[in-house]
């Protein structure tokens, strides 16, 4: 039965949201709360006037309407506690609950965790005396120079000073007149990162996390990264800048770590995990952590997934990630941009018509509303950040190229937008460098996914007076603890050149380690010495002894790890696993 989903928010952020649960075949209608001109009447998508600050009175419009799922967009309301209200109520809320959602909004809070359960973080202070934060800054150890307002400041809360006299004025600016109101009381002092900044995002059903492709946003509101700080003007994703393997890692040090951690707490913890990263020289640090989708990076990370949302979403629920972790577009990239009023994000004119609406369209780009409203059936602005324009190419640079084409197709006066989207990754991509493993055919990462996932087959086969661990390059092996006296070793070298050739010509891989491990065998019993096997049978069973390789075809990989297993023979020592991309 298709149901109804209910999206709360009304910026880009919630436009995407529901544009990507709207095609789902589960979904029948997408009522966004507030919402914007873009979600006014759209398809499956149209605006609900109800309250979201009531939780009373959402939860009974939740039930009158059969609303089935609520998706929340923004920060505020999980902080208020709308997750725990509608669940106790007995409606389906996407998020995590209030005191999970304290890793965002207390910034205290989420430093002490990663203290606590070792998640890599910059040192960091807090502070509820602005006297006391300016003595610390001007006697820390190390650059003292990043102020953050603890509590929630809608992604503008963080002053990156350049001096330590700049910083004790961030601090006087937050805490003595209020800049961020009650979120300014307490504030965290921070030690400056250098590096490149990305941002992680996983689902996760308080157990499991699936990763996103990594993006980046630019909040600076000019290019060059000049100018105040905003919600955000642009992202692109994936970033060039995290390979698979540090995606890993960072999967493993920062985003699994914090889900068990508040497993460990008592606080389980499901819905979106954002982690802003800083890569450093000493690795991935964090930087701060958010409970929800990012705006703008929900708009370019989305677009590319090939998953049904809202079955990824009833995933988490029902603790299935693990089963069925939601897929990804390859090979694409996606590029978002911002159109701001003039003004932003100080003061701003509201109301000016937005023109260009079929054109961008035209070009098959996504257009997502923030600050639009209807007037007198015309699009018009009522809001600091307008719209996101989106494309999604097979390269960042042709994501990046059309992008620009929609923003020249859209038009309202006093339009602000950067035109240095992607900067970063386009210097990444096109910086001198070496030679890599990667660029010879070999692809490490995949070598190293695969010799973990063989580890259980490796550990099955093990024998007495094996010592080795898996994925090296040499062992040891005590012929006296495996039950041999007086032994002496007899060791066959030979070239396998021909037999390679010959198999690559019949494109048949999987007998390549039969035919290497008979060679030296028959070697080794020319030598006079007596295997512990008969030759036909250490062929048969892949026993390669020293030295031996096995080469097969990408798609025979598993079917051959399988027989090794299948075949119950002692193995001595498994070396390192290594994949060539086609």
């Amino acid at each position: 039965m298709a149901a109804r989903v209910l999206v709360i928010g009304s910026g880009g952020r919630e436009h995407t949201l529901a544009w990507k649960l709207a095609q789902s075949p589960h979904v029948k209608q997408v009522l966004v709360a507030p919402g914007n001109a873009g979600t006014a009447s759209a398809g499956k998508i149209s605006n609900a006037a109800v309250s979201i600050n009531d939780h009373t009175a959402l939860a009974r419009f939740c039930k009158d309407e059969k609303i089935e799922l609520v998706v929340v967009g923004p920060e505020a309301p999980l902080a208020a506690g709308i997750v725990g209200d509608l669940t106790s109520a007995g409606v389906r809320c996407f998020g995590p609950t209030a005191q999970a959602a304290l890793l965002e909004s207390s910034k205290k809070f989420a430093k002490e965790f990663m203290d606590r359960h070792g998640v890599p973080t910059a040192q960091w202070r807090a502070f509820t005396s602005p006297e006391d934060a300016c003595s610390f800054i001007m006697s820390a150890d190390f650059p003292a120079l990043v102020v953050k307002a603890s509590g929630l400041a809608a992604g503008k809360g963080v002053i990156v000073a350049k001096s330590k006299a700049e910083a004790c004025e961030a601090v006087q600016e937050i805490m003595q007149e209020k800049s961020f109101g009650a979120a300014g009381e307490t504030v965290v002092v921070e030690e400056l990162l250098e590096g490149e900044e990305v941002s992680c995002l996983c689902f996760t059903d308080g157990k499991t996390v699936a990763p996103m492709p990594p993006a980046q946003d630019h909040k600076r509101l000019l290019d060059g990264d000049r100018g105040p700080n905003t919600g955000g003007m642009g992202a692109y994703c994936p970033a060039p800048q995290v390979p698979k393997d540090l995606l890993v890692k960072i999967k493993n040090t920062i985003l699994q770590r914090t889900v068990d951690g508040m497993q460990q707490e008592g606080v389980p913890y499901t819905g979106i995990l954002y982690a802003g990263i800083m890569l450093t020289k000493d690795g991935p640090k964090v930087l701060e952590f958010n409970c929800r989708f990012g705006d703008p990076e929900c708009q370019v990370i989305l677009p590319l997934l090939k998953s049904d949302l809202y079955e990824v979403i009833q995933s988490t629920f029902d603790g299935l990630l693990s089963e069925s972790p939601p897929v990804w577009l390859e090979n694409h990239s996606a590029v978002t941009v911002v159109m701001a009023s003039g003004g932003y994000p100080g003061a701003y004119t509201k109301g000016v018509e937005i023109t260009g609406f079929p054109e961008a369209q035209a070009l098959g780009l996504q257009v997502f509303h923030a600050g639009t409203a209807l007037k007198d059936a015309k699009v018009v602005t009522s809001g600091g950040r307008v719209l996101t324009v989106t494309a999604v190419r097979e390269n960042l640079m042709s994501a990046l190229d059309e992008a620009r084409k929609g923003l020249a197709a859209l038009k309202f006066e006093g339009a602000v937008y950067r035109k240095d989207i992607g900067f970063r990754a386009v210097a990444f991509l096109q910086r001198p460098r070496g030679l890599t493993y990667k660029d010879s055919g070999v692809d490490i990462a995949a070598g190293n996914m695969l010799v973990k996932k063989i580890q259980p087959l490796a550990k099955a086969t093990s024998r007495p007076g094996c010592s080795v661990d898996l994925g090296g390059f040499a062992g040891l092996f005590d012929l006296k603890a495996a039950g041999f006296k007086d032994p002496l070793l007899a060791s066959g070298t030979d070239g396998v050149g021909t037999k390679l050739k010959i198999a690559q010509l019949c494109n048949k891989h999987d007998s390549i380690g039969q035919d290497l491990v008979a060679m030296c065998v028959n070697d080794i019993l020319a030598q006079g010495q007596e295997g512990q096997l008969s030759e036909e049978e250490m062929a048969r069973t892949f026993n390669c002894g020293v030295g031996a390789a096995l080469v097969v075809s990408k798609d025979q990989t598993e079917q051959i790890l399988h027989d090794i297993r299948q075949h119950q023979e002692d193995a001595w020592v498994i070396g390192s696993v290594v994949e060539c991309p086609e």
